[in-house]
């Protein structure tokens, strides 16, 4: 099945989505510039490590986008009926552990590569799949991959912590090795693609994206509950980095035809530093609650500056005051939530 392309454009936006099927359709809408680059994007998309929350849309996104592509999605597919939900959208899966070298050897050589596999958080006790995860199965892939353009996801958490007020840390600024396996994990997995980038010519891209707006998760959707509950909001990190899931995702796919050799960095996010206080104090108008507010701002958070990605590839689409219309009317209505937190406010690195 290959569904239409509605558009993801600012006119018209939403009031609100009835249901996580609304949500799902809308979160994977291509935008017109979406549509231009992947017609002329030479070759069929290969999607690893496609089962995680961003991945499902992505896939589904770029299949409404071209859908005389080969759009394929690779993953362990743990959770139940996601590789349906590929199949459904006219997306091949194609189940594979890709910490088996031999199994990366196996997949389709397709010239489009977008990499999203890797573990984030909750690893206690397990840091040596942590960094086969973040380090080994790269260079697998870049490897088997050479021959092929890679857009690979990575993380802001690279980065050292900044004061706002500068303007944030860009691209030029190299990754920091900080507190926490995560994060220094993360920057091994990018060294890697950059090392086989280098030595095969690979085009490619490495992405530190923001946190990632979607009703049932991320820093808006956590505030919210927060204000609802009367749980103190922790203000220390004061400043965030957001973006709407649809339009970071369209960008994602987008890259495939911005990507240089050797590999490079690039940050992908909205372009407004947005307040925690701001946030808490919107949801607490909409919903006739004052917000309990615990500490004060930092003059240092994880913020980083996304003006080289807005001058590649333009602004979001969807603004902050819209989303924080959406996350309280969800929340209002009690609609599902998948319970992953994002851990914004964790300050010492350790997750």
């Amino acid at each position: 099945m290959t569904e239409p392309a509605h558009l993801l454009d600012v006119d018209p936006l939403p009031e609100r989505f009835d249901d996580v099927d609304a949500l799902d359709e809308f979160l994977s809408r291509p935008t017109s510039a979406t549509v231009a680059d992947l017609a002329a994007l030479d070759g069929d998309i290969i999607i690893l490590g496609v089962a995680g929350k961003m991945g499902l849309g992505l896939a589904r996104l770029i299949k409404r986008a071209a859908p005389h592509k080969r759009v394929v999605g690779v993953a362990r597919f743990s959770d139940e009926g996601s590789r349906e939900y590929l199949e459904q959208h006219g997306v091949e899966a194609i189940t594979a552990d890709l910490l088996d070298r031999s199994a990366v050897e196996d997949l389709p050589r397709l010239p489009n590569v977008i990499y999203m596999a890797g573990l984030k958080f909750d690893f206690r006790g397990r840091e040596d799949f942590l960094w086969a995860m973040n380090t080994l199965v790269p260079g697998y892939v870049a490897d088997a991959f050479r021959d092929s353009r890679i857009v690979a996801l990575s993380t802001i958490h690279v980065y050292p912590w900044s004061d706002p007020r500068r303007g944030g840390v860009d691209e030029d600024d190299p990754p920091l090795a900080r507190a926490g396996e995560y994060a220094n994990s993360v920057v091994g997995r990018e060294r890697t693609f950059q090392y086989f980038s280098r030595l095969h010519g690979t085009p490619g891209r490495v992405v530190r994206f923001v946190y990632a707006i979607d009703m049932r998760y991320g820093v808006l959707q956590e505030i919210a509950q927060w204000v609802k509950t009367g749980t103190p909001i922790p203000l220390a990190t004061g400043n965030v980095n957001i973006q709407w899931q649809g339009d970071a995702i369209n960008h994602f796919a987008r890259l495939l035809r911005h990507c240089e050799t050797p590999s490079s960095p690039i940050n992908i996010g909205g372009p407004e530093c947005v307040s925690v206080r701001h946030v808490a104090e919107e949801f607490g108008r909409r919903f006739g609650i004052d917000p309990v507010f615990e500490g004060e701002e930092s003059d240092s958070v994880l913020y980083v500056n996304c003006e080289r990605a807005q001058r590649l590839l333009g602004n979001p689409v969807v603004g902050v005051e819209r989303m924080i219309d959406w996350v309280a009317d969800w929340v209002e209505r009690e609609q599902p939530l998948y319970g992953k937190p994002s851990k914004f406010q964790v300050r010492t690195g350790v997750f």
